[in-house]
């Protein structure tokens, strides 16, 4: 177990455990923080997960962590690790169970101050319109071949069924659809469990949230994303339901067959990987790539409900109720990409778990509006704390293959969280602070109340200050919807 005295700081806010520390570590495990969130890591496994991870075969560089560090399943939240070469691994434990659990930001031209008078009802009505709730259907019911038809498509689905725009999928990730989908790699399990899904929000920390941007520190980056001081804005968290998890369970499942095949020894099952190049990874890399779909779509369905609450309490009330995308960006992902390793430009395949891609200003993948200021980076917080919008850096690009931090990260588990916060207490605080909220269980609620997670402030901070994104905006929460 990794002790305080085996790390060592290797400049500000950038922590390693070096390679000789185990026998079987390939590369060093390296992690941003400071002091506060070092001592919080030492808390649970995230630190002997993060050096489990410098164990994998074709790793490269460093095995990373983001400052929203916690334990998972194999690979902490906020790792990054880039595989390459002819031995190089994909890990379904490197990615997790919500396949491209993703934010999506959504922009107003309206202010606060317009909109206060409708607040209660626009909640009212977006829990409403958003389903919510770990059992929730959606408003569209898909054949097993129009759901095969959303995993290979992606956003251009709901571009063609009417529910995104042109411009929606420009400001998505990937545009919206990650090549090399393929249904056929998917089990009829996980198709069953997805074709009711598509067009809900989920539980856990799933939300649909509107927020008003209190602070913009960069003029620049801010008018090319469209925000301004006082703007209303919603932000929607979510991602592949059900059809992302049994995805993960197929593959962890027939993968633990897999790594005798090919010889492969790991310190945790949990971190069970084929070759991205053998059969069983390309696959696996298919059907990752279907709920990664699924989950764009799935966002996509959401923003167009969202849009129609805001139709549905503001028309006729206020001039312009419109909703313009910003950004929609994906976390537990892994993704084929080019990078400089040791002085080397590489092909990897970076697995983000808990991270988001933040690439810097220039990447030919940025949509045009962007290029200049890098990608934008969604960072929400928890209930009743700030949000951010950051963007990518040069500094990513070199320290991290261009990742970023991806939330607050707990601190507590679900299930302290729900001995330790009453969730109507909870509530009743947060609409003192002018906050409505609209959940459907009190101890869903709970779970993800504000104590139990790492102050995001702190955590942007370090981001920050580090140099792999920087600050463009604050959000701050006016009315949240939960499962």
């Amino acid at each position: 177990m990794v002790m305080r005295k085996d790390i060592r700081q290797i400049r500000p806010y950038v922590y390693e455990v070096a390679r000789n520390f185990r026998h079987d570590m390939r590369v060093p495990a390296r992690f941003y923080a400071d002091e506060l969130i070092l001592q919080q890591a030492l808390n649970d496994d995230c630190l002997d997960q993060l050096i489990n991870t410098a164990t994998l075969p074709g790793i490269v560089g460093y095995a990373l962590a983001m400052p929203d560090i916690h334990q998972g399943y194999g690979f902490p939240i906020g790792g990054v690790v880039a595989t390459a070469g002819a031995d190089g691994v994909i890990s379904p434990g490197g990615v997790g169970f919500d396949i491209n659990c993703g934010v999506r930001l959504l922009a107003s031209h309206l202010d606060r101050q317009s909109v206060q008078p409708y607040l209660s009802a626009l909640a009212t009505e977006l829990y409403k319109q958003v389903p919510s709730g770990a059992g929730e259907k959606g408003f569209v019911s898909l054949s097993v071949k129009e759901l095969d038809e959303v995993l290979a498509q992606g956003s251009r689905w709901a571009l063609k069924k009417g529910f995104a725009r042109a411009d929606d999928l420009e400001n998505t990730e990937e545009r919206g659809m990650m090549a090399g989908a393929d249904p056929a790699h998917c089990s009829t399990r996980a198709k069953e469990r997805g074709k009711s899904q598509l067009g809900t929000l989920g539980s856990g920390n799933h939300f649909a949230e509107v927020d008003e941007v209190a602070e913009i520190y960069d003029d620049e980056a801010a008018q090319a994303m469209g925000l301004f001081p006082g703007q209303i804005v919603v932000m929607i968290h979510c991602g592949s339901r059900g059809f992302g998890h049994q995805v993960c369970t197929d593959y962890v499942d027939m993968f633990q067959k897999v790594i005798h095949k090919y010889g492969i020894h790991l310190p945790d099952r949990q971190l069970v990987c084929a070759p991205l190049q053998s059969p069983e990874g390309q696959a696996y890399y298919a059907a990752m790539s279907c709920a990664a779909n699924f989950a764009f779509a799935n966002r996509q369905l959401l923003a167009h409900q969202v849009r129609q609450a805001f139709r549905t309490v503001l028309a006729g009330k206020v001039k312009n109720f419109d909703l313009f995308q910003v950004y929609d960006i994906t976390h537990n992902m892994a993704k084929i990409e080019m990078h400089d390793v040791d002085g080397q430009r590489l092909q990897v395949c970076v697995h983000r778990k808990g991270a988001t891609r933040a690439f810097g200003p220039g990447a030919d993948v940025l949509p045009r509006d962007y290029q200049d200021i890098g990608q934008p980076v969604l960072v929400p917080g928890s209930m009743g704390t700030a949000s951010y919008v950051l963007v990518g850096t040069a500094g990513s690009m070199a320290q991290t293959f261009g990742s970023s931090c991806h939330g607050a990260g707990r601190v507590m588990s679900r299930s302290a969280a729900k001995r330790l916060v009453q969730g109507g207490e909870l509530r009743g605080h947060l609409q003192a602070q002018g906050i409505e909220v609209r959940a459907g269980s009190l101890a869903g609620l709970a779970e993800e109340a504000p104590s139990a997670y790492k102050d995001v402030d702190h955590v942007v901070d370090v981001v920050h200050n580090a140099g792999i994104a920087r600050r463009v905006a604050r959000l701050v929460p006016v009315a949240v919807v939960k499962g």
